[in-house]
């Protein structure tokens, strides 16, 4: 039988999450299975589950063309089109990258959601703290200090990982903006906004959170071996629990724990 929102609050409290709490989702919907009302469904439980008072933040990026100009992603023919035709970027109406699942357009675009206003690292938030989380994302390294995911750690946030690819947890690329290695790769590349009423295309960069890692020494599926470190270690405990959501094996874990958990591990393999 397909789900419902009363069962997935219940499982999802079952699981940890508590009212008031500041909580980043990444999930799989094909994963959860079949529920009554559709996608949106999922992200209004983990909001119900959450609060009062409570806030849910995603990972939405943006769609083709709009950061990948100047990253060696295109042909120098495609290139040169993206910079003829691609329109302007405008943070609250732009779809969020399909490759992050079906889940992230459906909360993007759920009424009252909260959006950064940056290209790099963009977010977006519901609930009791979302314009203080989206508000003031740097430009440039959009996940490393004063970005949504730096917030998140500092309010005591978690990670609510459902069905989700365990490489996939954005919050790790906030790790490799803070942690003090040498060597870190730098994305530079150009982004179409609108200034003084016409399209400018403008630079932006971070350190690298493209497949091809933010260093070198990165093994492949580096962050799944991070998490799956972090929750062998602390599963059960106050910084990790894990149980299902729907169909979905689901992990609820402590956000700074993982970061300080990652970032001697990062030390570590970049000195390798």
């Amino acid at each position: 039988m397909p789900l419902n929102r009363t069962r997935l609050v219940g499982e999802l409290r079952k699981l940890g999450l508590e009212s008031g709490d500041i909580v980043m989702l990444h999930a799989s919907m094909r994963a959860v299975g079949a529920v009554i009302g559709g996608p949106d469904e999922l992200h209004l439980a983990a909001e119900e589950a959450a609060g009062p008072g409570g806030t849910l933040l995603m990972y939405v990026g943006c769609e083709y063309g709009f950061d990948d100009v100047g990253r060696g992603a295109f042909s120098p023919e495609e290139e040169r089109d993206v910079l003829a035709h691609q329109p302007p970027f405008d943070f609250q109406a732009a779809r969020a990258s399909r490759a992050f699942g079906i889940l992230a357009e459906f909360f993007r675009s759920y009424p009252g959601t909260f959006m950064s206003q940056s290209v790099c690292g963009r977010m977006a938030a519901r609930g009791a703290r979302a314009a203080w989380l989206t508000a003031d994302q740097p430009w440039n390294y959009g996940f490393g200090l004063g970005s949504p995911l730096d917030k998140l750690c500092r309010a005591g946030g978690k990670i609510l990982l459902i069905g989700s690819d365990h490489d996939e947890v954005t919050l790790l690329h906030f790790a490799e903006h803070i942690a003090d290695f040498d060597g870190k790769r730098i994305a530079r590349y150009k982004v179409p906004i609108v200034r003084d009423g016409t399209r400018s295309w403008v630079d932006c960069e971070e350190f690298d959170t493209s497949e091809q890692g933010a260093h070198a020494s990165w093994p492949k599926r580096f962050f799944a071996e991070i998490v799956d470190d972090f929750v062998a270690k602390n599963v059960d405990t106050g910084r990790c629990r894990r149980g299902p959501i729907g169909n979905a094996d689901s992990i609820l874990l402590d956000a700074a724990g993982l970061v300080d958990h990652a970032i001697p591990l990062m030390i570590r393999q970049a000195h390798a």
